[in-house]
């Protein structure tokens, strides 16, 4: 008991003590267990077409569909190879039935992409493969027309045709293979032989059963008589036959004249298809041809070109022979110095992690880039160029100009002195040199000229970085960029090539930095105010044009005015004269006066009276205006009077 006490306390002070790796073990321990348990639900399987399985399985696919078209036709034309081997034959053909079966279930699962994602819903799957035109092929290659064997008997295999509706498959599988094969190239030829030859294969088939039909032997075009010792062996038939209808097919070699209708007709349609045969072939082969010479003229530069150069300049022998060899260096060890065109269609990801993978380990061996960030790395790889330098080719000279450093992926440089001679040290793998002249370190006596002599003393494979593409990269890592200052600094002092410098070198860089960023936000603010003025004057064009709509409605509406009180004054003077009249009738007139509104508006209202309603309308409103013309006139007057007093005070 008291053990089993102790034991308890120590595993509870272990527990207190490390509770995370006792929950992480925990943890694990639930993984494992999960992991065991799992099992694959077979009744939510889903199928992805971009997988493993999948192309896999149209492997698998081939052969099935490859046996029934050589098997079918052979069985049914050369009938002692059906009957010697027949047990063979039906394990095979249900075997292959079972395998079909199985390619229509996959098809049901098999999975699709809608707008970039893959479609996981079973019953949305069944109903997209049972509509599609495969599903209805598949069914037909599926039909039990085996059953007719009970009426026609087992010795008749042709009844199986209908399994070449699986061809489908055949042509997703090599199309699948060839997209994932490193040579395509060959895959194009190999797939066109396997055409070939079952063409062939058919056409001899054809040709023995024909040859059984008009009788083994009755005339020379025919296969020979089968009761003879030589030509009795199914192997001796079928190799005979094949050979004949390659003769035929290829129009190689001289075949026997025909005697009877059946062998003109079928030597008619075998030239015909050898015609089309051959025009494949021989296309086929140019494309193949064609995309071979566009690789090599994408993985090198075009050899004929610069020899044609050369001879039409009349350059040196000696000059000539150095391009040459500079070449087939190139073409014999499959060297490639325009990586950056044949990665320019992938997208930058990728671009990025090839170009990693190939130069990554290159770059890091280099002593000033190895404590550096690895996105600077990867953004300087993508940067570097390949160049290829042949014996005694001179890299740099020293008090050249430098724009780029170089960095060596394979063979030996010679560090040189003037007279080409003397070697001060011999520079290997992974070494770098000419970085001091692009970094632009102060104090640098060389400035940004060379300060040795490079040669190579066999073919080196380098790789060039430019001060451009440096500086733009460092821009973005200034602490990178402090760093190989730094050992830029202490590779000058080593071989004195750096000068001393005062203390207050850093605030004179410090005022440089102020004095550039300055001039940057002052051209920044002189298109800003550039902007604005722009914007002034155009504000000022629209007012001034707004002002002048202004005036002329103001104009407009004065003559109304003016209108209006002429009208008024005019009618005042009608009413006048009709109130003082001439004597005579003085009263009828009032009476018409009177009566005559009255009678119009009894006969109707469209007559007159909406007209004088007007007229009284317009009166007021041309009263009210003049009003508002009067104020407005006193309103400016006190303001310009206002106006005038503050400037008199000022």
């Amino acid at each position: 008991m008291n053990t089993n006490r102790w034991t308890r306390l120590f595993a509870w002070q272990s527990k207190i003590k490390n509770p995370d790796e006792e929950e992480n073990k925990a943890k694990e321990s639930n993984k494992t267990k999960k992991d065991e348990t799992q099992k694959i639900n077979w009744k939510e399987w889903i199928i992805d077409p971009s997988e493993e399985f999948y192309y896999t399985w149209l492997q698998i696919m081939i052969l099935p569909i490859c046996y029934n078209w050589v098997i079918i036709i052979c069985r049914t034309c050369f009938y002692t190879i059906e009957e010697a081997y027949l047990a063979t034959w039906l394990t095979l053909d249900y075997i292959c039935d079972l395998v079909f079966v199985l390619d229509t279930v996959i098809g049901f699962r098999t999975g699709f992409l809608e707008q970039g994602i893959l479609v996981r819903d079973l019953s949305r799957l069944k109903m997209r493969y049972i509509r599609s035109s495969r599903f209805k092929w598949d069914i037909a290659s599926l039909l039990p027309t085996d059953l007719l064997y009970l009426k026609l008997g087992i010795h008749t295999p042709l009844v199986r045709v209908n399994r070449f509706l699986r061809t489908a498959r055949l042509n997703e599988a090599l199309d699948r293979m060839e997209t994932r094969t490193a040579y395509p190239n060959t895959f194009r030829v190999a797939k066109l032989m396997l055409y070939i030859f079952v063409l062939i294969h058919w056409n001899a088939c054809i040709y023995f059963s024909l040859s059984n039909y008009i009788g083994f032997g009755a005339d020379p075009w025919v296969y020979p008589n089968i009761s003879e010792p030589e030509f009795a062996s199914t192997r001796r038939q079928y190799f005979y036959c094949f050979w004949f209808s390659t003769l035929i097919l290829t129009t190689v070699g001289d075949t026997p004249t025909p005697e009877r209708e059946e062998e003109y007709l079928f030597l008619v349609a075998d030239m015909l298809i050898a015609v089309l045969v051959f025009a494949s072939v021989v296309g086929s082969m140019g494309d193949v041809i064609s995309s071979l010479r566009d690789r090599d003229n994408v993985f090198f530069p075009n050899h004929e070109l610069v020899k044609s150069y050369l001879r039409s300049r009349r350059i040196s022998k000696e000059l000539q022979n150095r391009v040459n060899d500079w070449y087939q260096h190139l073409h014999i060890n499959k060297k490639i110095t325009r990586e950056n065109e044949i990665l320019r269609h992938l997208p930058i990801t990728l671009q990025t992690a090839t170009a990693v993978s190939v130069h990554l380990p290159t770059l890091s061996k280099v002593t000033i880039f190895q404590n550096c960030e690895k996105s600077l790395l990867e953004q300087l790889v993508l940067k570097l160029t390949p160049q290829v330098y042949s014996p005694g080719e001179y890299v740099c000279k020293k008090g050249d100009v430098g724009h780029e450093m170089y960095i060596i992926k394979e063979g030996k440089l010679a560090v040189v002195a003037d007279d080409g001679v003397t070697q001060f040290a011999v520079l290997g793998d992974g070494n770098f040199f000419g970085e001091i002249s692009i970094l632009n370190i102060k104090g640098n006596k060389s400035g940004n000229r060379r300060t040795a002599n490079i040669r190579s003393i066999g073919y080196s494979d380098l790789f060039s970085l430019s001060k451009e593409d440096l500086t733009e990269t460092l821009h973005e890592y200034p602490a990178a960029k402090r760093l190989l200052e730094e050992k830029g600094r202490q590779i000058l002092t080593k071989m004195g090539m750096l000068e001393e410098t005062d203390e207050g070198e850093g605030e004179v860089e410090k005022t440089e930095d102020m004095v550039n960023r300055l001039e940057a936000n002052l051209e920044t603010l002189q298109t800003k105010l550039a902007r604005l003025i722009a914007e002034l004057e155009s504000s000022a064009r629209k007012m001034m044009q707004r002002v002048g709509q202004l005036e002329l409605q103001t104009d407009e509406w004065e003559g109304i005015v003016a209108e209006g009180a002429q009208g008024e004054t005019e009618e005042q003077e009608k009413v006048k004269g009709r109130e003082i009249g001439d004597g005579e009738g003085e009263g009828e007139g009032e009476k018409e006066d009177e009566e005559e509104p009255v009678v119009e508006g009894e006969r109707g209202e469209g007559d007159g009276g909406e007209e004088s309603l007007g007229e009284k309308k317009n009166v007021g409103g041309n009263e009210i205006s003049e009003n508002e013309k009067e104020e407005t006139e006193d309103e400016l007057i006190k303001t310009e009077t206002h106006q005038d007093q503050k400037g008199d005070e000022k």
